[in-house]
């Protein structure tokens, strides 16, 4: 099963772990441009790609449809900046759980990533540093022994390093302290992003917090504290969700107001589906809520996304009609038996 339908510890809140690691190559000039360099450097990696192993499969994102390219941008499988303005020169690696992706020519020569779901910053990472040390062993990596490795942004040299977590955090948006929580978060040199990574906005009250130091510090460093402060909100969002908890009807109107939507609508766009089962989740999470598993929930977040949804039905199409298929296939989700 993939990895984005599982759930993990404290997935609660925590909805996913990503560990990235950026890297660039010995031989290779950054940021490439030139076709020929290009391909030479996407050569060098197919050659090596039975050595490298994990089941990863190469692809061209120039040899991919839209609706594909946009169903792993909206799975956070890979940026929308890579999606978008990388189709002649960008191209993955990927096996078929998808909880390994491998970015090749975004800003760097490899975006290398690893996801799971829930708070699991500690085996994440190490399976990233298990297939970083043999990436590094096949194809050679630019490192300086004063700066570390080596990337085309300053910003990611030392370590080369980003941990984030996906977290859901409607208890603190109800009770009106969202602000303040984002505030001291950023105090310890945490980035807060949205849903879909840097400029984006939070969606369903769903927040990414990351990492913004790489250079002069460790990774076992970089993910204790990260696990620290995500653990720390983890713990506000539960106590807020306590606090809702005690006007007992006014939550359970919200949650069975949302899920009246859901089960009752006959279209529905994307945005104002993550908003409602933003309430959903929270009310399966609380035991409030006991119509749906948790599994149904994670399928109605990944199905109902406009690419995903054309996928999951095999059919494109346009923006009304898509809007009445999600509304056929939510209820379709929630119908199933487990």
């Amino acid at each position: 099963m993939n990895w984005y339908l599982q759930t993990g510890t404290d997935s609660d809140v925590a909805i996913s772990t990503r560990i990235r690691f950026a890297r660039n190559l010995n031989g290779f000039k950054f940021n490439l441009k030139n076709k020929t360099d290009i391909e030479k450097l996407e050569n060098t990696i197919k050659d090596k790609l039975f050595a490298i192993g994990y089941g990863l499969k190469f692809f061209r994102l120039r040899d991919m449809d839209e609706i594909t390219k946009v169903s792993l941008v909206e799975k956070n499988i890979i940026s929308p900046e890579f999606a978008l303005n990388n189709n002649e020169t960008g191209s993955i690696l990927i096996n078929d759980e998808e909880n390994i992706c491998i970015m090749i020519n975004e800003e760097d020569h490899l975006r290398i990533q690893i996801f799971n779901a829930g708070l699991d910053l500690e085996n994440t990472l190490n399976l990233a540093i298990e297939l970083d040390e043999k990436l590094g062993e096949i194809l050679g990596y630019a490192v300086s022994k004063k700066y570390g490795y080596l990337t085309s942004c300053p910003s990611n040299c030392g370590t080369g390093l980003r941990a984030s977590v996906m977290l859901h955090l409607p208890g603190l948006k109800l009770t009106g302290n969202i602000n303040k929580i984002l505030k001291a978060i950023r105090s310890f040199g945490i980035s807060i992003r949205g849903i879909y990574g840097e400029n984006t906005k939070s969606v369903g009250d769903i927040f990414q917090i990351s990492n913004e130091q790489t250079l002069g510090i460790t990774e076992k460093e970089i993910i204790d504290n990260l696990r620290i402060i995500s653990q720390k909100i983890i713990n506000q969002e539960r106590a807020a969700r306590k606090l809702l908890a005690k006007d007992k009807i006014d939550l359970e109107d919200k949650i069975y107001r949302a899920y009246g939507i859901l089960t009752n609508c006959k279209k529905m766009d994307s945005s104002e589906v993550l908003s409602i089962l933003s309430k959903v989740k929270l009310g399966t999470d609380l035991g409030i809520l006991d119509e749906l598993t948790d599994y149904k929930v994670l399928k109605l977040y990944i199905f109902t996304k406009p690419a995903n949804l054309q996928k999951y039905l095999g059919n494109k199409y346009d923006e009304e009609e898509e809007d009445i298929k999600r509304a056929e296939i939510i209820k379709q989700i929630i119908n199933e038996k487990d």
